[in-house]
C-alpha cells in the first residue's frame, strides 16, 4: 500500500511575528499609566506606552489620551490624541514640542549605519488633525548627532490621511551596540525659529537645529486644534508595507521593558491583574519589604513613582494580622527584583507577609530611554 506523506505547514504560517516594525505600541493599544493625561506641559510620558511628548521650552498645555477615533476599516481600535487646551500662538525662538519613540542602538545594528551597506527606513503612519499643513517627520540620532527631516501635509480638516516616508541610508556614524538611546523618531507639532529659520535637512547631516523643522505649523495656535496618530511603523527598506500586527500580550511584554506598574494600574485592569499583592517580609518592627521578581528583563534598573508616599497606600498581613501602611518608599532596586519599603505599626522583624495594594494605589517602575 503506498503511503501517503504528509507535507507539514509552511513555516510562514506558524512562526512568530518576526518584529519587522521598529516601533514599539504602533497601534497604541497599551496604554498602563493612563489612558489620560492633562494639563501636561512639561515632558513625559504622558499615557500611550512607549510615545513620549517632546518639549524644548514652553509651548502651550495639553490633554493627552489613549483615543478611539481611529481610520475606518484598517484594523486599529485606539489612537493616541493631542489636545491643545491652552494656546501659544507665538512660540519663543527656542520652543518645540513634539511626539517621540526613542529606541535602544542594539535594536538598530541591522540597518548597518555607518557601513557603505546602510540601508534606508520607510516611515508609514496614519494621522488626523484639525490644522491643516506641513508637518515634519524627523530621524535624530543621538550617538553621532546626525539627523534627517522629512515633511508631510495633512490636506483635509478632521480627516484620516495615511502617509509613507523613506529616509535615506546613511553611511556615517554607527550607532552604539547597547541599551541607551540612539535614535529619537520625533513628529513635529510646533517649532519656534531656532527650528524653522533654515532650510529643511532632507539627507542626513551634523545637526544644526535651523533646518530640523522648517515650514512646521503651530498646532499650539488654538485651543480648537487636536491631533492624533496610529499605526505607526518603521522599517528597513524603502518601501512601505502592511502594518505588523502583534497580539496585545507581545505589545504589553515589550513595553514592560521600559514601564512597569504594580498595584491598580491606572491604565486599567488589563494591566495590574497579576501584580495586585506582593509577598515579603519585615527587615525590622516597622519596614516591610515586598520582594518583586521581574516577569521581563528591564532595559535598566527602574526609578520608582508611587501613588502615594503616605498612608492609604495599601496593608500588610503578617502574623494574623493586617497592618495599614503609615509611609512607603524604595530602599533599593537591583536588575533582577526590586525591594520597596512599607512602614507600618509595630510588627515583628523576620516575620514574612503579603503586601495588598489599597484601591487607586501603585507603583511605577521606570526605565523609559
Amino acid at each position: 500500500m503506498a503511503l501517503t506523506r504528509i507535507q507539514p505547514p509552511a513555516l510562514a504560517d506558524v512562526r512568530e511575528p518576526n518584529f519587522r516594525n521598529i516601533i514599539i505600541n504602533g497601534d497604541m493599544a497599551v496604554s498602563q499609566r493612563a489612558t489620560s493625561a492633562a494639563s501636561v506641559a512639561t515632558q513625559q510620558y504622558p499615557a500611550v506606552d512607549r510615545f513620549q511628548f517632546g518639549l524644548a521650552g514652553t509651548m502651550g498645555t495639553w490633554t493627552f489620551s489613549q483615543d478611539t477615533d481611529v481610520p475606518t476599516g484598517q484594523g486599529f481600535a485606539n489612537s493616541f490624541k493631542m489636545d491643545c487646551t491652552t494656546a501659544d500662538a507665538s512660540p519663543a525662538a527656542a520652543d518645540a514640542i513634539r511626539i517621540a519613540q526613542i529606541i535602544e542602538g542594539q535594536n538598530l545594528q541591522y540597518l548597518k549605519k555607518g557601513t557603505s551597506s546602510a540601508v534606508p527606513l520607510t516611515l508609514s503612519f496614519w494621522v488626523k488633525s484639525v490644522l491643516t499643513g506641513t508637518y515634519i517627520a524627523e530621524l535624530y540620532d543621538v550617538d553621532n548627532t546626525r539627523q534627517v527631516s522629512k515633511s508631510y501635509t495633512i490636506s483635509s480638516a478632521s480627516t484620516w490621511e495615511y502617509k509613507t516616508i523613506t529616509f535615506p541610508a546613511d553611511t556615517t556614524g554607527a550607532f552604539t551596540n547597547d541599551n541607551n538611546a540612539s535614535l529619537y523618531l520625533n513628529f513635529f507639532v510646533g517649532a519656534g525659529t531656532d527650528y524653522t529659520s533654515g532650510s529643511l535637512n532632507t539627507s542626513w547631516a551634523a545637526v544644526t537645529n535651523a533646518n530640523r523643522a522648517v515650514g512646521q505649523v503651530n498646532l499650539a495656535n488654538s485651543t480648537s486644534n487636536n491631533f492624533w496618530i496610529t499605526g505607526i511603523q518603521m522599517e528597513a527598506g524603502s518601501v512601505a508595507t502592511d502594518f505588523e500586527v502583534n497580539t496585545f500580550a507581545q505589545n504589553l511584554e515589550r513595553c514592560r521593558r521600559y514601564a512597569l506598574v504594580l498595584g491598580d494600574a491606572p491604565g486599567g485592569a488589563a494591566y495590574d491583574t497579576f501584580f495586585k499583592g506582593v509577598i515579603g517580609h519585615y527587615y525590622n518592627a516597622t519596614d516591610f519589604y515586598p520582594n518583586f521578581n521581574f516577569p521581563i528583563v528591564m532595559r535598566s534598573v527602574p526609578g520608582t513613582t508611587f501613588s502615594t508616599a503616605s498612608s492609604g497606600f495599601g496593608t500588610v498581613y503578617s502574623n494574623g494580622s493586617g497592618r495599614a501602611n503609615t509611609s512607603n518608599g524604595t530602599n533599593a532596586t537591583y536588575e533582577t527584583n526590586i525591594n520597596f519599603r512599607v512602614s507600618t505599626a509595630s510588627a515583628t522583624a523576620g516575620d514574612g507577609g503579603a503586601f495588598d495594594f489599597a484601591a487607586s494605589n501603585y507603583v511605577i517602575l521606570s526605565a523609559e530611554l
